[in-house]
């Protein structure tokens, strides 16, 4: 299973030249071209076969209101592409506190539309997280049990306000609402990797999402922390349009996991969970966390191998007929887990995802 939980699906007419510039920079998979029709709208069908063709089961759409930086994005144009298809498509609401007033009651109105989360967007909208004017759309969430999604990383579009991007103005937020649930969406891109992964380490409710980051360099953005836990915390998302494809990320990252339980975690387990997803698909065991329990001593005092994990068993419904000898890393990882056969969503798992386009290596600025 597949969940990319950032992609922005807008109008053209909608959107200011520089957002135009980044999508051409950055989307060099032709999607922007063969989904988009003639006057600058995205075609239903044309995009649910393109997301299927990247092998992703569940995406996630943002909205935006940033009159000042990229224009409004609103969410009622979602709604066709969501129509089309529910069962793969959903939305995510954004309020901006100098647009909506009162903020609270405009996220009633997108959630009621059917967005599963909010975003917060401090750098495109001028206002700092843990601004009292968003409190009321904070205790909406809590209440409600909805995840909200803060832009955690620098952007260059004109206009933009990186210094409120900074996470630990969410130190404010996390006190105030104890039960509220955040992801950090660039996961503390530019400045602020260290801040972002302390946040996601120390508490239960921060996730670290990776739309925006090259998987090449995820591993030295968040050198100074312990890599095995903090792949567990992380959402896959890649920040569509500004991404060379998919499919192609989602390998790299799963690469990069510490073993196939985290890369299912990663790739869908974790977004189901934040994100309260209901999904028809069958969902793998490695999709879902398991409480860690030691091992039984082995053979000469050491640890029996886990089920799923470098052992060649069998993990719930997944077999494998290889398996790995120790952990990899960078180029060979990505070939032994290419090579490495199993049983998952219908016989392909995230190494049956579709071979197009390639991983991203560049810094996108959304």
């Amino acid at each position: 299973m597949l969940i990319d939980v950032h992609l922005h699906a807008a109008r053209l007419p909608t959107l200011k030249p520089a957002w135009h510039q980044w999508a051409q920079d950055f989307a060099r998979d032709d999607s922007v071209r063969t989904v988009y029709t003639d006057d600058g709208a995205i075609d239903p069908s044309a995009f649910d076969t393109y997301l299927a063709s990247e092998g992703v089961d569940i995406a996630l759409l943002l909205c935006e209101y940033s009159p000042k930086v990229t224009g409004i994005q609103p969410i009622e144009d979602l709604l066709p592409l969501v129509a089309h298809n529910p069962a793969r498509l959903r939305m995510i609401a954004n309020i901006n506190p100098h647009l909506h007033y009162p903020v609270d009651v405009e996220l009633q109105r997108q959630l009621d539309l059917g967005a599963v989360a909010c975003k917060i967007h401090p750098v495109h909208a001028g206002a700092a997280v843990n601004d009292r004017m968003l409190y009321p759309a904070y205790e909406l969430c809590q209440s409600a049990g909805i995840p909200i999604v803060v832009h955690c990383g620098t952007s260059t579009f004109p206009g933009s306000v990186n210094r409120f991007a900074d996470p630990i103005l969410l130190d404010d937020v996390l006190r105030d609402f104890p039960r509220l649930t955040v992801s950090l969406a660039h996961g503390g891109r530019g400045w602020w990797y260290d801040a972002a992964a302390f946040l996601a380490l120390s508490s239960e409710r921060v996730w670290i999402e990776l739309s925006g980051l090259p998987p090449s360099r995820l591993r030295s953005y968040y050198a100074r922390h312990n890599w095995d836990r903090l792949a567990r915390k992380m959402i896959f998302g890649t920040d569509w349009p500004g991404v060379p494809g998919i499919a192609a990320n989602a390998r790299a990252i799963a690469a990069l996991c510490p073993s196939d339980e985290v890369a299912g975690l990663v790739l869908a387990g974790n977004a189901l969970r934040v994100y309260n997803l209901k999904t028809s698909l069958p969902v793998p065991a490695w999709c879902v966390a398991a409480p860690r329990r030691r091992a039984p001593p082995g053979a000469g005092g050491r640890r029996a191998p886990r089920a799923g994990r470098h052992s060649g068993l069998a993990a719930g419904p997944c077999t494998r007929s290889n398996h790995f000898s120790g952990r990899h890393s960078g180029r060979n990882a990505y070939k032994a887990t290419l090579s490495t056969a199993q049983t998952w969503h219908n016989g392909a798992g995230w190494r049956g995802l579709p071979r197009t386009g390639r991983a991203s290596s560049r810094v996108v600025s959304w």
